[in-house]
């Protein structure tokens, strides 16, 4: 899937509703904006840790998503 868009006022771009249909991105959703070799990616956020908003080696705490980090900054204090 491809499209072109116009980058807007404040940098703002348009996601065609095809793209925001299959990813399941509303109104209101957070998404997580990075750049790897010169390519910018928006992925929907949807498993960030609770504690520092990462997303990096998650896993459940409690029913919770916790980053790796925090995860064992709480283990410790078990």
């Amino acid at each position: 899937m491809n499209h072109t868009r116009k980058i807007y006022e404040l940098g703002r771009v348009i996601l065609p509703i095809k793209i925001r249909k299959a990813l399941s991105i509303k109104e209101g959703d957070d998404l997580n904006i990075s750049i790897e070799d010169n390519v910018v990616i928006l992925q929907k956020r949807t498993q960030d840790c609770i504690i520092c908003h990462g997303i990096d080696d998650m896993q459940i705490y409690n029913d919770k998503n916790v980053c790796g980090v925090c995860y064992g900054k709480l283990a410790e204090h078990k």
